[in-house]
């Protein structure tokens, strides 16, 4: 296989995000592929080629799967790569997101059973989206004005998305509003090469329950425009909701985000509500909040359902956001203490839980790995909510040292996920039990939830043994002969005897039966452990915590 080379494959399965494993006849390896289904038949590029492993990009789906039964939903489906599973069944794409979800937890998972409870689904498919961030580009050079997403694998092209069935239709009833609007008048869109040019983002949010509209118009200070029309536009659409604030938001960053230098409020106000689980949150333009309200429901349910009965207990809530999991504990909780990096957002969160009349909620600015060594209560509880990238290992030893009976883990990355399980097992937690949530239905992303718990001393386990394989006169024993045997095979393969396995034991100083491998002759020539043997047999006591 060859860089640049064109081939034909069958996408044999997806991993976790959106790998496609493609298997090409007379290959020994499979390349990899993003973007596709399980079952398509593909045509493709590779343009990587890295110790032994090939990727792929997608140049052309020649057999559509068995799994898409449906049409294409919107008008630029497939080169939008917004939600590429729209012409898979809703229940295929919560089932293959569920077996994605499972290997990525079993692997994980150290050497015990668990209870994985699958994929729960979003109550609503489409239009669940409460925020939209969309660009100003053109969809070929030089070609005319468009408001939308990025094509797939693009940084710069830039497709209409007048019909996205991701948001309401009054998000996209404004955005062709806004594009018809500045097309008329021949504005510029900011060119991120050159730096120059008008026109960078519409940043829209809605409220799912409360049908308030936040527009937000992202500019440089490169060109001056009269938006007075504009906003009369606006506020004339025959929206199902009501806009309840329209802002002029300045940024001349040189890098490609949506951020504020200055914002001007050119109508209303400059934040909306939204209600979840019967509480109501003040959410301005930036304000971090599930995208997803209806789904955010069902995530937190879960939160609640798996941390239990916390009535007389201090619930510490890491990576706090806006505060949304907090609140949500708080009135089952003696107290939560929330700590999130951005200021913004605590500040926020602070003001949601006195207009949701919550006293017991206390939220902390600053970084966690820091905030810890200045909390006096303790916890008797933790939820975790990370950034995609998970915990920073340093701050993951400093929450497992607090020791609680009980951590739920609440993931938007799954491998960022299983890489801090390492840790959090090696420090004695098991996972109970683990779910995951479709906040994002029609896409490749998915929230994981998972119930830690700390394995104490007088936890008890049912198992069968082998008598015959124990030295029963041994308080020190954690693993029988034959684990060892198992363990030495498979991480060295090497055969170890019984009589080699008690050797080293004696040498360790654990304790063995009197007569327990021992020969019944006398002054018998006793065949001594090999070094590379004894080695291996200590990994294996060490790995079974017995020395």
């Amino acid at each position: 296989m060859k860089k640049g080379q064109v081939y034909e494959g069958m996408i044999q399965k997806v991993e976790f995000p959106n790998k496609g494993i493609v298997q090409v006849d007379g290959e020994e390896k499979p390349v990899i592929v993003k973007n596709g289904i399980p079952g398509q038949k593909i045509r493709f590029c590779v343009n990587k080629l890295r110790k032994g492993k090939a990727e792929g990009r997608l140049l052309e789906v020649m057999e559509k799967s068995a799994l898409e039964t449906r049409e294409p939903v919107c008008s630029i489906f497939p080169a939008c790569g917004g939600c590429m599973y729209q012409t898979m069944d809703y229940q295929a794409q919560v089932k293959m997101k569920a077996e994605q979800i499972q290997s990525i937890m079993d692997a994980a998972v150290d050497g015990y059973s668990y209870t994985f409870e699958g994929v729960k689904e979003s109550p609503k498919e489409f239009a669940y989206r409460n925020k939209m961030e969309f660009s100003f580009g053109d969809e070929y050079k030089d070609g005319p004005l468009s408001l939308g997403l990025h094509k797939k694998g693009s940084t710069y092209d830039v497709l209409t998305a007048s019909d996205c069935k991701l948001v309401h239709e009054d998000m996209t009833q404004i955005l062709s509003c806004v594009l018809d609007y500045f097309k008329e008048r021949g504005v510029s869109y900011y060119k991120k090469m050159q730096h120059i040019g008008y026109l960078r983002h519409l940043l829209l949010r809605r409220g799912d329950t409360t049908g308030e509209i936040l527009v937000n118009l992202v500019t440089t200070t490169q060109e001056e425009h009269d938006l007075a029309p504009l906003v009369e536009k606006l506020l004339a659409l025959p929206v199902e909701g009501k806009i309840v604030g329209i802002l002029h938001i300045l940024n001349d960053s040189l890098s490609d985000v949506v951020q504020s230098d200055e914002t001007k409020i050119l109508y209303g106000q400059d934040y909306f509500y939204e209600k979840i689980m019967g509480l109501e949150f003040k959410i301005t333009p930036f304000s971090f909040f599930q995208p997803n309200s209806r789904g955010a429901e069902v995530l937190y349910s879960t939160v609640r359902e798996y941390i239990g009965d916390i009535h007389d207990m201090t619930v510490y809530d890491l990576f706090s956001g806006t505060g949304t999991i907090a609140q949500v504990l708080a009135p089952v909780a003696k107290q939560v203490i929330g700590v999130e990096i951005i200021e913004e957002a605590v500040e926020a969160a602070k003001e949601n839980a006195e207009r949701n009349g919550l006293h017991n909620c206390r939220f902390i600015a600053g970084d966690v790995f820091k905030v810890l060594d200045e909390i006096e209560e303790k916890p008797d509880v933790i939820v975790l909510d990370p950034p995609r990238d998970g915990i920073h290992p340093k701050a993951l030893p400093k929450i497992l040292d607090y020791g609680v009976e009980n951590i739920v883990y609440i993931s938007c990355k799954a491998t960022s996920l299983a890489r801090d399980l390492e840790m959090i097992q090696a420090r004695g937690y098991r996972v109970v039990k683990c779910t995951a949530v479709d906040q994002f239905c029609q896409t490749v992303h998915v929230e994981t939830v998972v119930l830690l718990s700390q394995q104490k001393p007088d936890d008890t386990i049912e198992i069968d043994l082998d008598l015959d394989e124990l030295d029963a006169t041994s308080a020190e024993l954690k693993a029988t002969y034959q684990e060892i045997k198992d363990y030495v095979l498979k991480e060295f393969g090497l055969k170890v005897s019984s009589l080699y396995i008690s050797q080293v034991k004696r040498k360790c100083g654990i304790e063995v039966g009197e007569n327990y491998n021992l020969p019944k002759t006398e002054n018998p020539k006793v065949p001594q452990c090999p070094k590379e043997k004894e080695e291996a047999i200590k990994a294996a006591l060490k790995y079974f915590a017995m020395i």
